[in-house]
């Protein structure tokens, strides 16, 4: 008969809940910042709900009322150098984190609410109606709110999208010698996803001081959590990353405190990450001010139960109880809230010209400018300022013939040399003597600390490499095996590292670079032959550069590296072992954005290629004796090619 041994995780598991002690010795001055910040939100929401019905919220508006002790609890324990994301439903966050960053003492109820207080408030309300004094300048709307100076690092509207950038701004904080933690929040819905689990690995397989905080309200638009996961214990997903793990009621905002209060500790102390699953109610449905049972899918006695836990309520009956504050104070400091969001509404409404009586309008001085539509898709190219750019006809240096493949790796050798915030992270490129193909040869020996070998998840890694680029402090130079694998990150590449800067105001700098071969005509099959370059020129915010020799590789690749955009930087397998002009001392120069090379003239017809299919192209031209001009383009996203010279 087999032996049958039990096993037990290698990770804490634990559910916390704040008793009567813990009440009574928590400080007075936290319990009064918790509830200044939870009547703010609440205040806040209710208020957008009713412009929303009112038609004034010109997209969704995604109501956290009910969630708000898990927000406020959360965030109390951080600091302004720990920075957090979320989901489509972030509001509460987002409040919550930039209170706290204009008053980490707590904000008094009893008193009037500050200027900073009022202008947070007010940004935050022009950000959901999509006005120009919102904090992303009306892009963002009711899902992107960002605000970098309080550590607010952005609301996504993927779900799942946010959590592997959380984990390079994790990853850029420990390496930068720095206790602070990232938090990145999500719904039960998201604990399904796979970039969500790919980054859960991730983080912990590389200690990264990162918290997986699960708003677990139990429904996922309409789908409960029972009907989505046989085990709707989410905070178990920990259990087989090695994560620990707190499971707590985020009705309560003490108890949520306290295990966020664990949480941060196990991770400023380089323990690895942490998850907290905090289970909390959203009142009304996943969009608008009607509630869950209107539409079936909840009965009224659940949200009835819910709603005799608010978490407003919790609080309120230990503040009367502890004489800290007592109802008439409570009851006052409520209704100033909502004094202070009418009076804030009337900055940026107006009544309706002609209109009924009380309907109102948004000022039409509040709109964005229409000629801001498209700025920020890509940055202005400003850092390049100081650049003198040369090209193969300007070039002094000395040349000769040098094999692609390790031209490639030696420009990389020279960045990382002279720029330590360049880091080049991917599958392999750590062993096999510089990756499958030799593309970054010896870079871990010299650089082991910046050039990472990740587990085989495109999504986690590719979004960490988003992160990182946010973040500021690093170059991230990600590398794709192939370039089919895109495709597997596509969220990451397309609806994150493209669109950040973008949807959050066209001021986020996206230091991002892209490696990746192209396969096709050597051999291998379809899923590892792809040319990415025609997806990737219809989408925002890249730009692409294909060098067909190893002169031109050394130009691109450092002026892709100084570009503040995601570049992608494509390489054809023909050309790795082919030789070809290249630099044999300079690996400094920088070939010029938006420039292309013309390799043959004539006057009958004009040939345009880029990558392997130039030389293929050349040769062609030249042992048939064709009049033809032969463009190679070397940029290939719209707003780089060379129109003058095609």
């Amino acid at each position: 008969m087999s032996n049958h041994t039990p096993l037990e995780p290698a990770s804490p598991w634990v559910e916390v809940s704040a008793t009567r002690e813990d009440w009574d010795a928590a400080d007075p001055s936290l319990l009064k910042a918790m509830f200044s910040e939870l009547i703010l939100i609440r205040a806040f929401e209710e208020y957008v709900l009713e412009l929303s019905g009112q038609g004034l919220i010109h997209g969704p508006a995604h109501s956290s009322i009910g969630q708000e002790g898990g927000a406020v609890g959360s965030v109390l324990p951080l600091t302004s150098a720990d920075v957090v994301n979320g989901s489509h439903r972030g509001h509460h966050q987002f409040l919550a984190k930039a209170l706290h960053h204009i008053a980490p003492a707590g904000i008094d109820p009893t008193a009037d609410f500050s200027d900073d207080v009022r202008t947070v408030l007010l940004r935050s309300l022009a950000e959901i109606c999509g006005l120009s004094r919102g904090f992303c300048r009306g892009r963002g709307g009711s899902m992107h709110l960002q605000w970098r100076e309080a550590g607010a690092v952005g609301t996504n509207a993927i779900v799942g999208g946010g959590v592997p950038l959380a984990a390079g701004y994790a990853w850029a904080n420990r390496h930068s010698g720095t206790d602070a933690v990232a938090v990145t929040y999500f719904g039960d819905g998201a604990v399904n996803i796979g970039s969500t689990l790919e980054t859960m690995n991730l983080a912990a397989a590389w200690k990264l001081p990162l918290c997986f905080f699960i708003e677990n309200n139990r429904y996922a638009v309409s789908t409960s959590v029972e009907e989505s996961t046989a085990e709707p214990r989410l905070s178990a997903r920990g259990l087989g990353f090695n994560i620990a793990s707190w499971r707590v009621d985020g009705m309560d905002v003490l108890a949520t405190y306290l295990a966020m209060q664990e949480a941060c500790a196990h991770m400023r102390a380089g323990n690895g990450p942490a998850i907290v699953e905090a289970e909390v109610y959203r009142y009304f449905h996943q969009n608008g001010a009607f509630p869950g049972s209107a539409f079936g899918y909840r009965s009224k006695d659940e949200e009835r139960a819910y709603r005799d836990r608010d978490p407003i309520k919790q609080l309120s009956e230990h503040l009367e109880r502890r004489e800290i504050l007592d109802a008439t104070a409570i009851e006052k400091a409520t209704d100033r809230a909502k004094t202070m969001m009418a009076e804030l509404a009337d900055v940026i409404l107006e009544p309706e010209p002609g209109g009924k009586p009380g309907k109102r309008r948004i000022k039409p001085q509040e709109w964005p400018d229409p000629e801001f539509v498209d700025v920020g898709v890509r940055g202005d190219l400003s850092e390049f300022d100081d650049v003198t750019f040369v090209d193969r006809d300007t070039f002094t240096g000395a040349v000769g013939e040098v094999k692609f493949v390790e031209t490639v790796a030696a420009v990389m050798n020279r960045r990382m040399e002279t720029d330590p915030s360049v880091v080049v992270l991917g599958e392999d490129v750590h062993r096999l003597n510089g990756g499958t193909n030799g593309a970054t040869r010896g870079l871990s020996e010299r650089y082991p600390d910046r050039t990472l070998g990740t587990p085989i998840s495109e999504n986690a890694f590719t979004g960490l490499g988003g992160g990182m680029a946010l973040d500021g402090r690093y170059k991230p130079v990600v590398e794709f095996m192939y370039a089919d694998f895109m495709w597997v990150a596509a969220d990451q590449l397309f609806n994150q590292v493209g669109k950040a800067r973008h949807m959050f105001g066209g001021d986020n700098d996206v230091p991002l670079v892209l490696r990746s071969k192209v396969a096709m005509g050597t051999g291998y099959g379809s899923q590892h032959s792809m040319d990415p370059a025609g997806v990737f020129a219809t989408q925002p915010g890249w730009r692409i550069v294909a060098p067909s020799t190893a002169f031109d590789y050394v130009g691109l690749m450092n002026t892709a590296l100084r570009c503040k955009d995601p570049v992608l930087v494509l390489e054809h397998v023909d050309l790795y072992n082919a030789k070809s002009e290249g630099p044999t001392e300079d690996l400094d120069y920088h070939l010029p954005v938006g420039k292309a090379a013309v390799r043959h003239t004539g006057s009958a017809v004009t040939v345009i290629s880029y990558l392997a299919m130039t030389g293929y192209c050349l040769k062609a031209i030249t042992e048939g004796g064709f009049d033809a001009d032969l463009i190679d383009l070397r940029w290939l996203d719209r707003a780089s090619l060379d129109w003058d010279t095609i």
